[in-house]
């Protein structure tokens, strides 16, 4: 390598190039993988019909994402901190959002949350299919009466003793700071008297950068931390139970970028 090029026998190519073609290789070998998996997603869904929280075909659907990772060669993904030992306890699981490889790395966590996406995701064929079946949730960020619909079936999911997966950001900051959390995650979990489950992401924001199509090397981990308790709160401490979990998984996100190497983005403070 040298001058910003790859050299493969005496034929010269840009790194730009090769990155584009790595991309397109990815593309290809995770929309296979999509496809190979539905059949299988499928057929267990319909042989665990008796199920009402369909945990066996959304624990398939995840399993696709971390076998798309294992054959990404420019990720290297992994998981730390508490592990669960009752999968079929239901947690309000919330995170910050880096980029869309989240949901990637996240699914590497050895038992099923039910994600709550933005509806745009569940029209990409296969992929929303593959959604669908294993009982993920819809919302239109736009749409009021679509944001209550996707509260009741996260209700409905919690009530079925699956956990919910929810980006209280909203969306991915811009300029890389942690943005205010919305408060609708912890108003569910007091109004049903279920633990928060905080979850902190590190090293995912290049990985696929926002607008493009392109993948880049990243180095990344999800850490589990402590649950937070929510019996005997009430609506009047959603603020405060909010701010103590952003600042839980701020301060854990920060120790992630020491841990992992991975430069921190420049607009937050040292």
């Amino acid at each position: 390598m040298a001058g910003g090029e790859w050299r493969a026998g005496g034929i010269r190519i840009s790194f730009i190039a090769m990155q584009r073609i790595l991309s397109v290789w990815i593309w290809v070998v995770t929309g296979l993988v999509a496809t190979l998996f539905l059949p299988v997603v499928a057929l267990v869904w319909l042989f665990t019909a008796g199920d009402p929280g369909r945990y066996a075909a959304g624990r398939w659907f995840r399993r696709a994402a971390v076998t798309a990772v294992a054959l990404n060669p420019l990720w290297k993904f992994r998981t730390s901190g508490v592990r669960i030992t009752d999968p079929r306890r239901p947690y309000v699981a919330v995170s910050n959002h880096e980029s869309f490889a989240d949901i990637f790395l996240i699914s590497h966590l050895p038992w099923e949350m039910k994600w709550l996406s933005k509806d745009a995701i569940f029209k990409i064929p296969i992929m929303g299919w593959l959604m669908t079946m294993a009982g993920d949730i819809a919302v239109h960020r736009g749409d009021a009466r679509s944001r209550t619909q996707a509260l009741d079936a996260c209700r409905d999911r919690l009530l079925k003793k699956v956990s919910v997966m929810i980006m209280p950001e909203g969306t991915r900051s811009p300029d890389g700071r942690l943005l205010p959390f919305k408060d609708g995650a912890f108003r569910l979990a007091v109004e049903m008297g279920l633990p928060i489950l905080p979850i902190a992401v590190a090293g995912t924001r290049d990985a696929m950068p926002k607008g493009s199509l392109l993948f880049n090397r990243a180095v990344a981990e999800a850490r589990v931390l402590q649950p937070v308790e929510t019996a005997g709160l009430s609506a009047a401490d959603v603020p405060d139970l909010r701010e103590r979990v952003r600042a839980m998984i701020e301060e854990a996100r920060d120790t992630l970028f020491r841990e992992l190497g991975t430069p921190r983005p420049a607009s937050l403070p040292s």
